[in-house]
């Protein structure tokens, strides 16, 4: 482990997701660590590309292909999330944090580009997304552990621009 990370491990003691790693029965490498990094500092989507750019800088022994693995494995194991928003680019995020699950849900502007990620959901919504879960278990008898949502439209600022 580089001693700028094995230093703050003795400070801070080890990130939320080593847990999650061992209990999968996977090692933390560099990479790993240094792809986690990246997308636990950042609010935005990011592509492989993105993610690559930054842990580069810090790793430049890391190469693309390697992260494009190991996003596959993070995915793979549920730490993080891949999308496609429709631009052609796998888009990446934790599907976590230190203090759980920060479910959302996603409007993507079909104009721009702008992704909004949405936390604050109506009653109205939680139920019927509730009562979709629970019938949609029950007629496939299928257990249900999460769900992604995109609405796609126009923006605030492409709207205006009509």
């Amino acid at each position: 482990m580089p001693r700028g990370l094995r230093m703050r491990h003795l400070a801070m003691g080890p990130p939320w997701w080593h847990g999650r790693f061992h209990g999968a029965g996977f090692r933390i490498t560099i990479p790993r660590e240094a792809i986690l990094e990246v997308l636990s500092k950042t609010q935005k989507h990011l592509s492989a590309e993105e993610i690559y750019l930054a842990v580069h800088r810090l790793h430049p022994a890391v190469g693309l292909t390697t992260v494009y693995r190991t996003l596959e494995l993070l995915v793979h194991i549920g730490l993080v999330f891949k999308f496609d928003f429709g631009d052609s680019r796998a888009r990446y995020e934790l599907s976590s944090g230190p203090k759980g699950a920060r479910h959302h849900h996603h409007l993507v502007c079909t104009a721009c580009g702008r992704v909004i990620d949405y936390t604050d959901f109506i009653d109205e919504e939680v139920e019927l997304l509730q009562q979709t879960e629970k019938g949609l278990a029950k007629k496939y008898n299928f257990k249900i552990t999460n769900h992604l949502i995109q609405f796609y439209g126009l923006c605030d600022k492409c709207r205006s621009k009509e």
